[in-house]
């Protein structure tokens, strides 16, 4: 699992690469920690190489959801998959984001 951050002054990019199952969402977890103690502006997170996603890995998104609710901040989740759109159906996480 790779997690590549761009920021760009108030917009920040979060890629995800490979499988965001429950042992890579521990590391991935840590590395977006920091993002959450300055959730204020809007946050993507592109999903288009995300090929798996996980219940921990969905909690992560909830995580930075919630942070970014508190801050004034917005998540907005892109490119998923039709395998990932049923995850986030099932779970009403299409209820819960921005989806692009």
């Amino acid at each position: 699992m790779e997690v590549i951050i761009e920021k760009n002054e108030d917009i920040t990019t979060v890629k995800f690469i490979g499988r965001l199952d429950t042992p890579a969402s521990q590391e991935v977890a840590k590395t977006l920690m920091p993002l959450e103690r300055d959730a204020n502006g809007t946050f993507i997170l592109d999903c288009e190489e995300l090929e798996y996603i996980s219940s921990s890995g969905l909690r992560i998104f909830l995580s930075l959801r919630k942070a970014a609710a508190v801050k004034g901040g917005n998540v907005i989740v892109r490119n998923i998959n039709n395998s990932i759109r049923n995850v986030f159906l099932m779970t009403g996480f299409l209820n819960l984001f921005e989806i692009e």
